[in-house]
């Protein structure tokens, strides 16, 4: 019997915290599948998929690279995301067109804050993981404690299938537990040797197989017939119901190494084509058309159906990186853009290594490529057949929280400026560009302080502009403290001809977002005996939605508000849906004015990881930055404090960190929404 090629093909991510050695990982598996010849290193900036300068200066990974490589018959789609939380938008489109994904644990500190914030997202969008506890051989590093953690902060079930052979610095291998062998590296060597369990770990290896056999058994019905009949697992018992376990996101397989040396990779892989799901395996792609739910099979010969969720417009051409979903791309097709109604034609389609490519004739479902030629598409575009159009559901874009002011240093390079800018949002589109009302300046506005840098270090390196930088501020909204009943609001203009006429009264009070819908506003209308048509009741509410772009405090955005319209007066021939809009939007304009508001400002989660004799000095400043501290803990002989603090607080805090610490201390900051600022914020 024939089997289905996209039966051996996996999409994979690699996902982590920033600095848990993901891009080490990745570098690893493209050496051990023999797609590279020689072991890229980040401290040294010959890796593959961290290409870019930046990236290469800064030893972390900023844009989310792809790379394809084989084993076992298998090819194996990557891509290494960030793990720093100012890119967190990278992953997200990443994750979006993900069928697997690996999670990287640092060996020493478990789950750090943005282990749990790429976990979250990777549940928000059904992508089945396997752990990799990594740095196996750093001083401090537990695999049952990492294992706990896991458990404790990201609440799966982990099914640990490896015991490591040694400890630290003497970390050398792991008993393979399914199969009951150990899997030993050399110094220096490129494989594993197999052989027998040692002696001295024979009697905990056969503990931590029957702690699994219990768990599978638990949770799999052919498993727990096998092990009520045997009172054990057979190998490919426990491996088939493991995959399934994956595949049905009941359990996570957790596996451990150490990428640097090299060791752990091999079983890795394996652990990747065994466990984790073909496109195949995972639930048709669903999108819409005409107002319908349609949905696409993986199947080459369906109609084409593709989503793009990354472009780079390099010096060669704009590189459109697509998912294809269902259905054949070939050179030279054209595909029908369903967001923008408009064809384009493919020039190119690229299998990608990072920076690297190699030409194809075709791509079908299942694939990530690149594709050459299509000017129009952006991230979150769907591309499909013409005749078969689709419109899939694209990634969501987080909302900017700081902003910088950017200008030429040369009044001759303004145009270029725009032009640089207007391409970096091409990119990103987590970052936006907007022009002050008051004071005409450019305002670039992204996800944090390092994003913004970034971005500004890009339009300098690669479009040679000298460019001037103000101060970081942060994205504030205002939402509603106390609000108002029956205001009444009353719209009447005639200046010759047909006039304006539109009387409403309004309600407005505050309301939480998370007791239901999604953008923190909500209007409803009470109006009964057909007071105020349906159609000018939508006009009241476009109108009101006008009037919350700029606040009562300090025209910031309005969020957090119920608006209920009770009551209102037509004019048989002056009422319009014009004059309801304006109505609604000058109406609750006056109605903010006359309601209690409170000044929100962004605050962010920051762990801070100090030697314990500095534990004081850090609680002190956090303190003063109006921190709240929200948790501590010991790990590895350095105290781990995690405390809430508003973003603005938080600018140039590395820089007094590290002279508080002696340099030794380490921090991580990741958003968890808006409070209510302090009076002085306010006073501002």
């Amino acid at each position: 019997m024939r089997t289905d090629p996209l039966t051996t093909v996996r999409n994979v991510g690699i996902l982590a915290h920033v600095d848990a050695g993901k891009t080490t990982v990745t570098e690893r598996i493209l050496y051990t599948t023999g797609t590279t010849h020689k072991r890229g290193e980040v401290h040294d900036g010959t890796t593959v998929t961290d290409f870019d300068p930046q990236e290469r200066d800064r030893g972390i990974t900023i844009f989310a690279a792809a790379v394809s490589c084989a084993w076992a018959g298998h090819r194996i789609n990557l891509i290494d995301t960030p793990g720093h939380v100012d890119f967190a938008d990278e992953v997200e489109r990443s994750l979006r067109v993900l069928d697997g994904a690996v999670a990287v644990f640092d060996a020493v500190a478990g789950v750090e804050p943005q282990s749990e914030s790429v976990w979250r997202q990777a549940d928000r969008h059904g992508v089945l993981r396997i752990a990799f506890v990594n740095k196996m051989d750093r001083a401090g590093a537990d695999l049952d404690t990492a294992v706990a953690s896991i458990r404790e902060r990201l609440h799966p079930v982990p099914l640990v299938v490896q015991m490591p052979i040694g400890t630290e610095d003497s970390f050398t291998g792991v008993v393979d537990l399914p199969r009951m062998r150990a899997l030993v590296w050399a110094d220096g060597a490129d494989g594993a040797e197999e052989g027998p369990v040692p002696e001295a770990l024979r009697e905990e290896a056969a503990r931590r197989r029957r702690l699994l056999e219990e768990a599978v058994a638990e949770r799999h019905p052919a498993a727990l017939e096998e092990f009520c009949d045997r009172e054990t697992l057979t190998a490919a018992t426990l491996t088939d119901a493991l995959r399934d376990l994956t595949r049905t996101g009941d359990g996570v397989v957790v596996l451990c190494g150490s990428a640097y040396r090299n060791r752990g990779v091999e079983p890795l892989l394996d652990a990747v084509v065994a466990y984790l799901p073909s496109p195949l395996d995972v639930p048709a792609v669903r999108g819409t058309h005409d107002g319908t739910e349609q949905e696409r099979p993986a199947d080459p010969a369906a109609p084409m159906a593709a989503l793009a969720f990354k472009v780079n417009a390099t010096p060669t051409g704009r590189l459109t990186y697509l998912r294809v979903y269902s259905g054949t791309i070939e050179k030279g097709d054209t595909v029908w853009d369903a967001g923008t109604r408009r064809g384009e034609r493919v020039g190119r389609i690229l299998r990608v290594r990072a920076d690297r490519h190699d030409p194809l004739e075709r791509a079908v479902a299942g694939d990530i490529v690149a594709v050459v030629g299509l000017k129009s598409a952006r991230a979150g575009s769907t591309l499909c057949a013409p005749g078969a159009p689709l419109l899939l559901e694209p990634p969501g874009v987080p909302e900017p929280v700081v902003h910088v002011a950017v200008e030429a240093r040369r009044a001759t390079d303004t145009d270029r400026l725009a032009s640089a800018l207007a391409r970096l949002t091409e990119e990103d589109p987590s970052l936006a560009v907007r022009t002050d009302p008051e004071t005409g300046q450019t305002v670039l506005s992204g996800m944090g302080e390092l994003h913004l840098e970034v971005a500004v270090e890009r339009v300098r390196r690669e479009h040679g502009l000298e460019v001037a930088v103000g101060r970081p501020g942060v994205a504030y909204r205002e939402t509603v403290g106390e609000g108002v009943t029956g205001f009444v609001h009353r719209h009447v203009k005639q200046d010759g001809g047909a006039g304006q006429f539109a009387h409403v009264v309004l309600d407005v009070e505050p309301w939480e977002r998370d007791t239901g819908g999604g953008d923190g506003f909500v209007f409803r209308s009470t109006v009964v005996g057909g007071r105020v048509p349906q159609e000018y009741v939508r006009a009241v509410e476009a109108g009101c939605r006008d009037a919350l772009a700029e606040g009562p405090l300090g025209g910031h955005p309005v969020t957090g508000l119920r608006v209920t319209l009770t009551d209102g007066q037509t004019h048989v021939k002056d009422s319009s849906d014009t004059a309801f809009r304006t109505a609604g939007r000058f109406g609750l304009r006056d109605a903010l004015r006359a309601s209690e508001m409170v000044l929100l400002e962004p605050v962010v989660e920051v762990t801070v990881t100090v030697p314990e004799d500095g534990l004081g000095g850090v609680l002190g400043d956090l303190a003063a930055r109006r921190g709240r501290v929200t948790g501590s803990d010991t790990r590895g002989g350095a105290a781990v404090v995690t405390a809430t603090v508003p973003l603005a607080e938080v600018f140039g805090y590395a820089t007094r960190l590290r002279s508080r610490t002696q340099g030794r201390g380490t921090f991580t900051a990741r958003p968890t929404g808006y409070a209510p600022a302090s009076a002085a914020t306010a006073a501002r």
